[in-house]
């Protein structure tokens, strides 16, 4: 399973707590070296917690200060604005790429720190380890350009139309101040869930195509004009490149351009109009009562998440995992503070493992709720150490069904069925003892009643993880619509081009 990561607290003056240290204080206390130096700048832009799995290559910068690492390092980021994670000369640099792909693929600003062999072994020929077994260290080929003149102008045009989603800090500030009511219909696509306050007026969803909150497609669709901030229009946000919206109806705003389908029209006053909302106002149903389950009844996901809902408030942030969390939390109406985060762009499974644990690191005003799958949860479990010794008090909702359930619904195969674990006994062994955690197995309402009640209560200052038994084939209604539209996107004949 690999080993356990670490995290290193820097105190606010970067000097061990000291507080803010002269340089000439500085040199006193010991030689200025590269590791001090990026330990103080750390925590000069705001990052007092590094995430870490230490290798030989980097223990010496961690005396002044890997996928796992790099997770929690993202999930940091979305709370503080900035997270850092730490790791060893290749084996660990080369795992934690996919966490730092994932964390750039949503503009969030995580440092990923590597260590290296000493300057001594460069250029000695000697062969060291955690390498290919060759004494080179670098190795290069001749670049192949066909029109070398232009060189120059790529880079100001990648520049130019590099495209990038909101950053977290933006999104915090967006939230906290948008209050004034508007006479549109407010509705943020699937990968902005959380931006807008969903306790607003105007508020009628999140856009999703087929799979859209009931009611909001129909009326996003259906608008003379659409504004996007921010989007990332991919396969998975699309539904499998099914959004029925038209280009010449949109204005989109990117962080260097706003584009205007129809050519631009800047300086013109809009009118007042209030169609698109009365026209939700006249087709919006409700939500209905959910059936009562019968005593002992096995648990549906419905009714899980129903009682989910009633967790949320101010004081609480949600993280969903890619899978069916993904379309179960974004049915949860998120009250006025309430976090929110999820992986739609980059969807690595096992992220919100590492993400629970680096919000919750940044955010201990907060207490985390997560919500998990068991194939998610087998990439990344050993965080649930790292978590006991920082004392967090998060609450795991692990969602037992058995496999990769969205991948089920796109394409079904025994490759999607996974050995079960007894999640709750791995999780206490874990544990042995040491800190504060809560385990338990519910696989009725009445059992996750209790459940609730116990880790909202007498074990609030502990980790809860509450693994919750369901039915293999009990999925959200939008899971299979989606799963159904990606697997026909992708499996789409060759372009014979």
């Amino acid at each position: 399973m690999g080993r356990e990561q670490t995290t290193r607290r820097f105190g606010q003056g970067g000097d061990g707590g000291k507080g803010q240290s002269s340089p000439a204080r500085r040199c006193r206390g010991g030689e200025a070296t590269l590791g001090r130096h990026i330990a103080r700048r750390l925590v000069e832009i705001g990052v007092t917690d590094v995430f870490t799995v230490p290798g030989d290559f980097n223990l010496t910068l961690l005396d002044h200060l890997i996928l796992n690492a790099g997770y929690a390092a993202d999930g940091y980021a979305r709370s503080r604005g900035v997270g850092a994670c730490v790791a060893t000369f290749t084996s660990a640099g080369s795992a934690s790429s996919n966490a730092i792909a994932g964390a750039y693929s949503e503009n969030l600003p995580v440092i990923c720190i590597v260590g290296g062999p000493n300057s001594n072994d460069y250029g000695t020929n000697r062969i060291l380890h955690h390498t290919i077994g060759s004494p080179t260290s670098h190795r290069s080929s001749a670049v192949s350009r066909r029109s070398p003149a232009s060189g120059g102008r790529w880079n100001t045009a990648a520049e130019f139309l590099k495209r990038s989603s909101l950053g977290p800090e933006t999104r915090a500030e967006w939230q906290d101040s948008w209050g004034r009511p508007s006479s549109a219909g407010a509705s943020p696509s699937v990968g902005r869930k959380g931006l807008a306050p969903e306790h607003h007026p105007r508020f009628i969803g999140t856009y999703w195509g087929a799979v859209s909150t009931s009611f909001c497609a129909e009326i996003v669709e259906s608008a003379d004009a659409y504004v996007f901030a921010g989007p990332i229009f991919n396969d998975y946000s699309s539904v499998g490149y099914s959004l029925l919206l038209k280009k010449e109806k949109a204005i989109i705003v990117e962080p260097n351009r706003v584009v205007v389908a129809n050519g631009p029209a800047f300086g013109c006053r809009i009118k007042k109009n209030t169609t698109a909302f009365e026209n939700y106002s006249r087709i919006f149903v409700p939500d209905g009562v959910l059936p009562p389950c019968k005593p002992k009844e096995p648990l549906r996901v419905n009714v899980l998440f129903n009682h989910i809902q009633k967790m949320l408030s101010a004081d609480t942030a949600v993280i969903a995992e890619t899978g069916d969390s993904w379309f179960n939390c974004q049915k949860l109406r998120l009250p006025q503070g309430c976090g929110y985060e999820f992986q739609m762009q980059y969807g690595s499974i096992g992220w919100s493992v590492g993400a629970t644990l680096g919000y919750a690191q940044a955010a201990k005003n907060r207490r985390v709720i997560a919500c998990i799958g068991d194939g998610s949860f087998q990439v990344t479990a050993q965080d649930i150490s790292t978590m006991l010794r920082c004392g967090q008090n998060s609450i795991i909702f692990l969602i037992n069904n058995g496999g990769y359930t969205i991948e089920v619904e796109i394409h079904d195969g025994p490759y999607n069925v996974i050995k079960n674990w007894n999640y709750t006994a791995l999780v206490d062994a874990i544990h042995n003892g040491d800190g504060k955690c809560w385990t338990t197995k519910v696989r009725c309402e009445e059992e996750l009643k209790e459940a609730i009640e116990t880790a909202t209560g007498t074990k609030r200052e502990c980790l809860c993880f509450i693994e919750v038994i369901l039915h293999k084939d009990d999925t959200s209604k939008e899971l299979l619509e989606w799963g159904s539209r990606v697997s026909a996107a992708n499996s789409r004949p060759p372009n014979p081009q």
